[in-house]
C-alpha cells in the first residue's frame, strides 16, 4: 500500500522565487518517491504559476 503527499510548488515570478527543486530534495532525503508534477493555478497568458507535487512512499499496512 501507498501513502501520498501533496505539496504546491511555484515557478517563481518577478517578486519570488522557483523553489520546486528544494522541495523534491527535502521529501526525497525523507524517503519520498517523486511521482508527477501538475500544474494547479495559470496566469493571464496561460502559462502555469503554481504547480503540485505529488510524492509516494510505501507503507507498512
Amino acid at each position: 500500500m501507498y501513502e501520498y503527499k501533496y505539496v504546491q510548488a511555484t515557478l517563481g515570478g518577478f517578486f519570488t522565487e522557483t523553489n520546486h527543486r528544494d522541495i523534491i530534495d527535502k521529501y526525497s532525503k525523507e524517503g519520498w518517491r517523486l511521482v508527477q508534477v501538475l500544474p494547479i493555478k495559470y496566469n493571464g497568458h496561460g502559462k502555469p504559476t503554481d504547480f503540485e507535487i505529488i510524492f509516494e512512499k510505501i507503507t507498512e499496512s
